[in-house]
């Protein structure tokens, strides 16, 4: 057999071989396009006492500013939260107006380059409207105007909700310098392998942990994210003027697949791999948030009340905003900055049963559910 008989036979046995079986990235994109995630936020009601016969009722950006010590007057300029959502909110930037003139707040249009909204191709020829996703999205820029007044915010909307076209959509707010990502959506555990797309050095990207109780959701178990867990966040006569408890939805747990952050060494997280939360934030529906949106869910519109971690989310993103190091760290800095002046621990309330208890009842220090705990100012972000 000749030289060039036997080169041709080796393409050929390699071309059959390659058709036969898919390659490694094939395979993770075939899992990512095929694997959808769900949004993160839940109807509820004022916290008590909270006046509920008044409009807006729920928690407001006086009151987030308040709960977690945030210089939200004075910080955040000249950097852009982005929010990623799937589907489109044809009245997403209306709906913030009405919002931030509610409180105050200071305009962000796109005509005064505080607002951007784009697809995940960073065009302007949106995906279909959905509602339960416009009322995701209206909640998550809600929570960025409370929290970081002065940032500017980057609406990347997917064109559906598999994690191909959600991972699409964080890469473009990465390729359009988003100093920070949230990402309000979540769905079964998966590998970062699989859906690699959250993995951009200098952004810090914030996930919902999730809403169902104990059990891992993704991209929350990805290693390259903050892992927002929830709370129950009240009004209380100590010297803070609040009291938070760890809320019975928020998602915790241990990844199958990820490797554990070097950070969450020494904390006894009781995981192997992964663990989340990493940080967490007022997402019980019992004592949620105030939101403004038009376009229609499930009969209501107009001023609203929201919880769920999806609240959380957006919240952290902005405080990492506010603190300003974005460029500089990455998701173990919390860990190497915990103290009781970076952090509010939360020590009461759990969200279900599991074996080792930390990983769903709260604790002194690190547990499952609230992660090192809650905001104190920026010195953890």
């Amino acid at each position: 057999m000749t030289a060039r008989i036997r080169l041709l036979l080796s393409m050929l046995a390699a071309l059959l071989l390659a058709m036969a079986v898919p390659s490694f990235a094939d395979a993770n994109a075939s899992v990512a396009a095929t694997t959808f995630a769900h949004p993160m936020f839940v109807p509820g009601h004022a916290a008590p006492g909270l006046h509920p016969d008044l409009v807006p009722s729920g928690y407001g950006p006086s009151d987030l500013q308040s709960a977690y010590k945030l210089p939200s007057g004075t910080n955040g300029a000249g950097r852009t939260v982005a929010i990623v959502d799937a589907n489109n909110d044809p009245t997403a930037e209306a709906d913030l107006g009405v919002y931030r003139a509610q409180y105050g707040l200071p305009a962000c249009t796109t005509a005064n380059g505080c607002f951007k909204k784009v697809n995940q191709t960073g065009g302007t020829s949106y995906p279909p409207t959905d509602p339960g996703w416009a009322t995701e999205i209206s909640l998550d820029l809600d929570m960025v105007s409370a929290v970081c007044p002065k940032c500017h915010i980057l609406l990347v909307e997917a064109t559906s909700a598999s994690y191909a076209n959600l991972g699409a959509a964080v890469n473009e707010a990465a390729a359009l310098h988003a100093s920070t990502i949230s990402n309000s959506y979540g769905g079964g555990d998966l590998a970062d392998t699989s859906a690699p797309y959250y993995n951009h050095p200098g952004i810090m990207i914030t996930a919902s942990s999730g809403d169902g109780g104990y059990g891992v959701e993704f991209p929350a178990s990805s290693r390259y994210v903050t892992a927002v867990g929830g709370t129950t966040l009240t009004r209380a006569s100590n010297s803070r003027g609040w009291t938070e408890s760890a809320w019975s939805g928020a998602g915790s747990g241990c990844s199958a697949y990820n490797p554990a952050l070097s950070g969450q060494a020494g904390f006894n997280t009781g995981c192997a791999r992964r663990a989340v939360a990493d940080v967490s934030a007022v997402a019980d529906p019992n004592t949620g948030v105030a939101v403004y949106d038009s376009t229609p869910y499930n009969g209501s519109s107009g001023w609203q009340v929201y919880g769920g971690t999806s609240v959380a989310s957006p919240v952290i993103a902005s405080v990492y905003a506010l603190a300003g190091n974005a460029a500089s760290i990455n998701n173990n800095y919390p860990y190497t900055h915990d103290s009781a002046s970076t952090f509010f621990d939360v020590t009461t309330g759990s969200n279900g049963s599991c074996s080792p208890t930390q990983l769903c009842h709260a604790r002194t220090g690190w547990d499952g559910p609230t992660g090192l705990g809650t905001p104190n100012g920026v010195g953890g972000f």
